[in-house]
């Protein structure tokens, strides 16, 4: 567990200063240590003050010699350990991050989740909001924590480096709030992963130089380790550099008891279904924003998404499998569907072999469906707010894969022979290379983007239309760097519409900066006039990443409270660096509350 630090500021002086200040930082002894005039003095301030506290921790990022399925590889991982360090505030606290990047690449690390208000510069998608941390470098993440519990996840956000750099971000009550449900015995972070029997960086280069699609992994892990599900080593590989451990995450458990697992999907490119065999699950929360209870026997995550469930432990004592294996979205597609386990124990269980869950077929798009539109938001929740009612930019946004250009004297295998590409309204976004975007928003630097990205497809077809999949003409997008400009406080209503060129495939879409609304979503093409007789403007579920379902659309609605660029684009990180993606930015609004403040001093330079 990672140590609640309290920093005293330097220019706290004398005693008295330090004194008090120790005392809103929750040290009691300090305070009985004093006479009690000066402890009366200070006691309404003690008990007037919020329990926020700054925590204070270090990422060393180097790489890392590991094994898994009988292989020695070398890793880039955050302080000699995958998955990384799970983080663990308070609601009101402030994280302060100092990453020093002792790996041999370019590197950020993106707080998946977090609003980030008056502290843009430590979002962290490459060229977005900064430029990279060069290897030798390091760079301080600060950044308040207000308005958010529940789990969300730190990762890189440079290339494929996140395969092995990332982590869990928890946030609980602030004292004196409690959940809004039954008080768990014990938490427990679960990170669903994926692991490629290679260097992540040079497969997804491989893929880039001929505009193909990437090499799948060879497993999916849980807390870093595949299970037992997949070949055991042979019994002589020990003769080599390592001895190698138990590849299985085992989680023990005392009867009778109840626990929130806090569910993250950390995959580059699987969406996955997750169980626990013979245990019924009760979700509770997701992507840091608490939902209505509802009853599950699996659990549905695209890369990106996290869900807080409630697991008692109320079956026979015995050893039972967790597991996950992918949803299969798009058709005729080769991916890895191997399945990941780890083991529930009971205490004292005297069975030897787990019993292992029946999971949904691999293109179980109902189940996934079902599971992704039940959830509703807890609207007694003390940080929810009610949907914006009016609407001030209305956008319809179509989205999926495509070819572009191979390039002069350039061979490429995509279809066509062109290179695979994906596109938002045929806009293929491709990043700045020699400025950030947010840095060129607050320094009015010219030439880095344009502000033509488009409400409206620029080509109106049947999108869902299969027949159409491989018309060349519509699969062909330019490369662009257009984005949408948005006033200060703007209600943004946007339509996901996926459409079936190359095949159709859910997308799951996260938008950096803000939370969203999700409206209502469907199969098909998303009909004007009836549609929006479906939406939820009462209790819609909150959440920064939604799952655009597979030859459908989804709707959603957010207030653009937030100044500055913010990424939007699909987390599947094979369609990421192909163009799936564009930017908002959010105007200043007025107010010192409401602009964008300078960016640090030790920001990183390109």
């Amino acid at each position: 567990m990672s140590p609640r630090l309290h920093i005293i500021p330097k220019s706290f002086t004398n005693l008295i200063e330090i004194s008090y200040y120790l005392c809103i930082m929750r040290s009691t002894m300090v305070c009985l240590l004093f006479p009690v005039g000066i402890l009366l003095v200070f006691l309404s301030l003690c008990l007037s003050t919020t329990s926020a506290a700054i925590v204070e921790t270090s990422f060393h990022v180097k790489n890392l010699t590991t094994s898994r399925l009988c292989q020695n590889h070398v890793i880039v991982a955050v302080n000699g350990s995958l998955p990384g360090p799970t983080l663990r505030v308070q609601e009101g606290d402030t994280l302060i991050v100092h990453v020093f990047n002792e790996s041999p690449y370019n590197l950020t690390i993106h707080w998946h989740g977090v609003f980030q208000m008056r502290s843009q510069w430590a979002d962290g998608p490459e060229f977005i909001t900064q430029c990279p941390i060069r290897p030798g470098n390091n760079y301080t993440y600060r950044f308040n924590l207000t308005g958010q519990v529940g789990t969300l996840w730190w990762h890189a956000h440079t290339q494929w480096i996140r395969a092995t750099v990332y982590g869990a971000l928890v946030i609980r009550p602030r004292d004196g709030q409690k959940y809004p449900f039954v008080k768990p015995y014990r938490e427990q972070t679960i990170l669903l992963g994926e692991w490629w029997n290679a260097n992540v960086i040079d497969v997804e280069n491989a893929a880039l130089a001929t505009g193909v699609a990437p090499n799948n992994s060879d497993a999916y892990t849980i807390n870093g380790w595949p299970g037992d599900l997949y070949p055991s080593c042979p019994s002589n590989i020990n003769d080599f550099l390592f001895l190698f451990e138990s590849e299985t995450y085992t989680l023990q458990v005392v009867p009778g008891k109840t626990y929130l697992l806090r569910l993250i999907n950390a995959a580059l490119n699987g969406q996955l279904f997750f169980k626990i065999a013979n245990h019924n699950l009760t979700v509770v929360g997701a992507d840091a924003a608490y939902t209505n209870p509802f009853q599950t026997d699996v659990v549905v995550m695209g890369p990106g998404q996290t869900t807080d469930v409630l697991l008692t432990a109320n079956q026979s004592p015995g050893l039972y499998y967790m597991a996950a294996r992918p949803y299969l979205s798009a058709i005729a597609v080769t991916i890895n569907n191997s399945t990941t386990t780890a083991i529930l124990a009971y205490e004292n269980a005297t069975q030897t072999t787990p019993v292992l869950p029946v999971l949904p077929a691999l293109n179980d798009t109902p189940t996934a469906f079902r599971f992704e539109s039940n959830m509703t938001a807890l609207v007694t929740s003390p940080f929810w707010s009610p949907v914006p009612q009016t609407v001030d930019e209305s956008m319809y946004v179509t989205m999926g894969l495509g070819i572009s250009e191979c390039g002069n004297n350039q061979t490429c295998g995509g279809i066509f022979g062109q290179r695979m590409s994906a596109s938002m309204n045929n806009h293929s976004f491709v990043l700045p290379s020699t400025i950030s975007m947010l840095e060129a928003f607050y320094r009015n630097v010219s030439g880095i983007y344009t502000t033509d990205f488009p409400d409206q497809p620029p080509v109106v077809f049947d999108y869902t239309n299969t027949t159409l999949s491989f018309n060349q003409p519509l699969m062909t997008t330019p490369k662009l760097t257009s984005v949408k400009q948005l006033k200060f406080n703007s209600t943004v209503q946007l339509v996901f519409q996926n459409t079936a060129l190359v095949g159709i495939e859910n997308h799951p879409m996260h938008l950096h900066g803000m939370n969203f609304y999700i409206l209502a979503q469907g199969f098909g093409n998303y009909d004007p006039i009836n549609d929006p007789r479906k939406f939820n403007l009462v209790n819609p579920q909150e959440r920064n990443t939604i799952g655009v379902p597979t030859g459908g659309w989804a709707a959603i609605r957010f207030r653009a409270n937030n100044p500055g660029a913010w990424f939007i684009h699909c987390h599947l990180d094979v369609h990421m660096p192909w163009g799936l993606g564009t930017a908002f930015l959010v105007e200043n609004g007025g107010t010192p509350e409401s602009t964008l403040p300078p960016p640090p001093a030790d920001f990183p330079r390109c």
